[in-house]
């Protein structure tokens, strides 16, 4: 197999960064727009791109057959999902080998198996991995809620087939569990169309951790070593970094040999992420199995030097996995920031508006992955994040100092963003000591509101403005019309 030309079946900063790397690898490259988009640094970056068409721009990136399509016309080798939308739908994948077409990630068999929480579950404990005390509706779905009883509380309700945190709820007490459980079901079936659940120990202020790994369908697998995901808000996460500070040396080889070991047991092909819940006692359980580039990994790939998806789109092509776990190293620590159009002070809820100025940091340690442009526009139509802020530093406290630096000199004008509430969490004694959870943001709520009153914020916003060179430039530029007329006054 070779692959000389890639669609990227995405949009925003995904589509933006494995275009970058396809086209510094020598590739003919093209990507998707939906007519309601406005200019994004990705249609900048690829040779083509191509318009696709829906009843919502959502429904036209998630066309299986008009995406196939538009590969086939085009003559594109390979397909890259990127994340979200098709990346992990085993149907894609069948329509794409159907039509000759490369899928960059793993085969449809390992998607539909890992894509199915409750399958994943039993493989992996069939396999001797560590998995939560659980009770599964499908195993006898008469006696599903006194099976879930028996496993004590609190309980994780959990759609089969979800991802993202949709559909999940706590019960702490006897008297949810029956109500959560249709909950669940009901929201199971809005968002996957799948109402089949299962239900699991809750762990109180659990971590969650996650390996990188990295396989090639022949029988090789390495890992790339852990990140930590604990900063979420709704079981959605804004802040990763890696390694995690909660880890000693030993339990970092045991989680991520365990992870290894879950891909090897699949034969895995491409990048994937395994999953971990780890509790305050040092145990850990898997949780699932993301068949995917997440949208974490650049962290990753600062602190190992390595560029997961030009491994990705090598091992598309057919080659043989030529790393031994040996050759993969950290140096440093690393954070991102998810960069979002969100009002967290009031419950995260997305914002629109129209980008009217915008300037990204720079300096050492410092990468911006974004998916907008100055002059942009930022619509309900997906999902409300922005771009990706990734610091690197020699420790921690270096990675935490520059992260807290760059996020007060990235510039987002027009538009709400969450960039000071992340500031706050950076500059939390709690964060900064390494002790968090994957509830710190709702017990710390208070501490991390950081919204000034209307005099201030005005303030700000003025000396914000003033400080940008280009405004200040246009301000003070006397138009040619003007300035003929010299000194003559009437």
């Amino acid at each position: 197999m070779s692959i000389s030309k890639l669609l990227v079946a995405n949009r925003g900063e995904i589509a933006a960064r494995v275009l970058r790397t396809a086209r510094a690898i020598g590739l003919k490259t093209a990507v998707l727009r939906h007519p309601a988009e406005v200019d994004t640094p990705a249609h900048a970056i690829a040779d083509e791109v191509l318009t696709i068409n829906g009843p919502t721009p959502v429904a036209a990136y998630l066309d299986i057959e008009q995406i196939t399509q538009v590969a086939t016309r085009i003559g594109a080798d390979a397909v890259h999902p990127g994340y979200g939308f098709l990346a992990e739908n085993a149907a894609f994948v069948k329509a794409l080998d159907a039509a000759g077409i490369i899928f960059v990630g793993p085969t449809e068999d390992v998607i539909d198996l890992m894509g199915d929480k409750i399958r994943a579950r039993n493989y992996v404990e069939e396999r001797g991995f560590p998995v939560a005390p659980s009770a599964i509706e499908d195993d006898n779905p008469a006696d599903f809620v006194e099976r879930a009883r028996a496993v004590g509380y609190p309980l994780l309700i959990k759609p089969s087939a979800g991802g993202g945190g949709k559909g999940m709820h706590i019960v702490r007490e006897d008297s949810q569990l029956e109500t959560g459980i249709e909950t669940a079901r009901r929201e199971g079936e809005r968002y996957f169309g799948d109402g089949r659940l299962f239900v699991e120990r809750y762990i109180e202020d659990p971590r969650h951790i996650e390996v990188q790994v990295m396989g090639d369908g022949q029988g090789n697998v390495v890992h790339f070593w852990e990140r930590e995901c604990s900063i979420q808000r709704r079981f959605q996460k804004i802040l990763e970094e890696t390694p995690s500070p909660a880890l000693t040396p030993e339990q970092r080889n045991e989680i991520c040999e365990s992870a290894a070991g879950i891909a090897r047991a699949v034969n895995y092909r491409g990048a994937g992420t395994v999953e971990f819940i780890y509790a305050a006692d040092g145990g850990f359980y898997f949780l699932e199995m993301n068949t995917r580039l997440q949208v974490e990994h650049p962290v990753t790939e600062m602190v190992t030097g390595f560029d997961l998806v030009a491994e990705q789109l090598r091992i598309a092509a057919g080659e043989e996995l030529d790393l031994q776990q040996s050759d993969i190293g950290q140096t440093g620590h690393s954070i991102e920031l998810r960069i979002c159009a969100e009002d967290p002070d009031a419950d995260f809820r997305p914002a629109i508006g129209d980008i009217l100025l915008m300037d990204e940091p720079t300096g050492p340690g410092v990468r911006v992955d974004s998916g907008i442009l100055e002059g942009g526009s930022v619509t309900a139509d997906f999902d409300p994040m922005l771009s990706k802020l990734i610091v690197h530093g020699r420790n921690r406290n270096e990675a935490i100092a520059r992260a807290r630096r760059a996020a007060q000199d990235y510039v987002i004008l027009g538009v709400t963003t969450n960039l000071g509430y992340l500031d706050a969490i950076l500059a939390h004694p709690k964060f900064q000591s390494g002790d968090v959870s994957t509830g710190f943001l709702a017990k710390e709520a208070e501490a991390l509101k950081h919204r000034p009153d209307a005099a201030t914020r005005d303030i700000l916003m003025a000396a914000t403005a003033l400080s940008d060179a280009r405004l200040v430039q246009a301000v003070e530029n006397v138009p040619e019309i003007y300035r003929m007329m010299g000194a003559w006054r009437n």
